[in-house]
């Protein structure tokens, strides 16, 4: 387990679409590291949040001082999409040939793709798209194995527990669980470091192939 950032600052953006947890997710990872003395800022950027639109959280990390909360265009170190599609459009703004991506499969189909007014590229083409922008582009299925915990919602959790596995962060389970009882109550606890412990899992397998 890495007990440092591996560059600092440590520039992450966590970008999705309204409903999926994004805020929540931002939220449970700067108290991880507050809570190990590291600097925090967060920059939120919300669209039609409320409709499905995009949401975007910049985390900047830092052991020496506090940065502005706006991370430079090109210089996001770890991009942590809950959407494919948001990924991609974060990527060609933030991205950089270091940078990495992690990608949780399921989309989200925007109302005009619905109503067949636009068309919303398959998961080829998406994941295609991202490593095209990143050679360092992971997927986890966060959303299906959510629903088998009976929520979506815990999509995002599991993209926590899977940064944890990349080993940038000095991320520990014992820091989640910490974490979730400062903003849920005890009954929440166990389901939550499930969804951590599952994200860790599958992006182990990932990690280790």
């Amino acid at each position: 387990m890495n007990s440092e950032l591996s560059k600092d600052p440590y520039n992450i953006i966590i970008t999705g679409v309204g409903g999926q947890g994004n805020v929540m997710a931002s939220r449970v990872l700067a108290n991880m590291m507050a809570g190990k003395g590291f600097y925090i800022t967060i920059g939120e950027t919300f669209g039609a949040s409320q409709r499905g639109g995009s949401v975007m959280s910049h985390i900047r990390l830092s052991a020496r001082s506090i940065w502005s909360p706006q991370i430079p265009k090109g210089r996001a170190d770890l991009i942590v999409g809950l959407e494919p599609l948001e990924s991609i459009r974060v990527l060609k703004v933030y991205g950089n040939e270091e940078v990495k991506a992690l990608t949780n499969s399921r989309p989200i189909y925007p109302t005009g793709v619905i109503a067949g007014e636009m068309i919303y590229p398959t998961l080829d083409e998406l994941e295609r798209m991202i490593k095209s922008l990143t050679a360092s582009a992971w997927f986890v299925n966060a959303t299906e194995e959510a629903m088998k915990l009976g929520n979506p919602i815990f999509s995002n959790i599991i993209m926590i527990g899977a940064m944890a596995a990349i080993d940038d962060l000095p991320l520990r389970r014992d820091d989640f669980g910490q974490s979730v009882l400062e903003a849920l109550p005890q009954s929440k606890l166990e389901v939550n470091l499930k969804a951590y412990d599952i994200g860790t899992e599958l992006m182990k397998a990932q990690l280790s192939l």
